[in-house]
């Protein structure tokens, strides 16, 4: 009887110690200390932990990370000018314009995602939108147009304002599409940069002020954010072994730690997979009689184990194209999707090239048309 009792026992310690490293592993993490934040996964926007997501709340400079992308957006960002006397003469923090400075929205990026000059993005937002506030209607637009629903601008520095506002979870979204851009992907992981600007131009070092790059292992960036009425904001974003998240915290006593407590908790859930690229399918190129197979470029999905199980494929392709074709030219795509949303999608390109006749083509779709047939 002893001997059945120390077996039990023994399971049912084994039980327990096996829920409490369980446990450990998938518990939010605890005491974070923003009043708002959120983690997600940044490919497919799973929500990986969040806390009073979607309260509406001032977002000091974060405010910026729209003004840089739509800046990005309008191009010619070699082009210099000469800053805006009136926009540079803002308070707060500052990429240090003078009046009579010769600047390029490239020199400005910088000055708005590093230091966070609010000079910079007023400097910039006149530039780009005629005056501040044609740029302030330029980002309404633009979070309607991502969807950001719960979000509104006033400036574009960030400076408190009544009804100037975003949520976590709409800055996540608006980080998560900045973050597909190569250029402010390059900027804000920089810890520092040589600008020139000035009257005339002349080379200066201007310092990230974001210390998740050095404090967190795989942080490629985003943006700090402070005011008196927003209290302490960060976005971060951090990378690793394939898997990229964007943490998002508004109103923080403690915003660093926090968002080693939310990254930290994330990287230990999610987990990147290969993607299944390979396409038996080809194309037929009108008029020639030829097709042209499809290939994919290698490529990686981050999930949670369990959404492995519910990933599933579709393969978009014409079933003829007119024209000619080229090697390399897009001709369709592979949508992953769980539960219906899509989550990725991966180009497939053409494998060779074929030349069509353009009187054959034409005579072809004439015939097509009348027909209705799809070769």
């Amino acid at each position: 009887m002893n001997k059945r009792i120390r077996i039990l026992a023994s399971v049912i310690i084994a039980a327990m110690v096996g829920q409490i490293t369980a446990a450990y592993v998938w518990a939010a993490p605890e005491s974070i200390s923003a009043v708002s934040a959120i983690l997600i996964e940044a490919d497919s926007g799973t929500v990986l932990y969040e806390k009073n997501a979607d309260e509406q709340r001032a977002m000091a400079s974060t405010t910026k990370i729209m003004t840089a992308i739509l800046t990005i957006e309008a191009g010619d960002l070699d082009r210099e000018f000469v800053a805006d006397s009136y926009a540079i003469r803002v308070e707060g923090t500052s990429m240090g314009l003078q009046e009579g400075d010769r600047v390029s929205r490239r020199d400005l990026l910088y000055g708005i995602l590093l230091p966070s000059g609010n000079d910079a993005a007023n400097a910039a937002a006149v530039d780009v939108g005629g005056s501040i506030g044609g740029f302030v209607e330029m980002m309404n637009a633009k979070a309607e147009e991502l969807g950001l629903e719960s979000t509104h601008f006033v400036t574009p520095s960030g400076l408190d304002a009544d009804g100037h506002y975003t949520t976590a979870r709409d800055l996540a979204a608006l980080t998560a599409y900045a973050m597909k851009n190569d250029i402010f992907r390059s900027i804000v992981c920089c810890s520092s940069a040589e600008v020139e600007y000035g009257n005339p131009p002349y080379m200066r070092t201007l310092y990230n002020s974001n210390k998740m790059l050095t404090r967190y292992e795989g942080a490629i960036g985003v943006k700090t954010g402070f005011t008196d009425n927003a209290r302490r904001c960060l976005v971060s974003a951090a990378e690793r072994d394939g898997v990229t998240l964007i943490a998002v915290t508004l109103n923080a006593g403690d915003d660093w730690n926090d968002h080693t407590k939310m990254l930290d908790h994330g990287f230990a859930r999610v987990f990147s997979y290969p993607l299944e690229l390979k396409c038996s399918e080809s194309v037929a190129v009108a008029g020639t009689g030829q097709s042209v197979e499809v290939y994919a470029e290698e490529a990686e999905i981050s999930l949670l184990p369990e959404q492995r199980e519910r990933l599933t494929r579709r393969v978009l392709l014409p079933r003829f194209v007119y024209g000619d074709v080229r090697q390399g030219d897009r001709l369709g795509c592979i949508e992953f999707s769980i539960d219906g949303r899509v989550i990725k999608s991966c180009p497939l390109y053409a494998a060779s090239s074929v030349t069509a006749d353009r009187e054959e083509l034409t005579a072809w779709q004439v015939l097509l048309s009348k027909l209705g047939i799809y070769v």
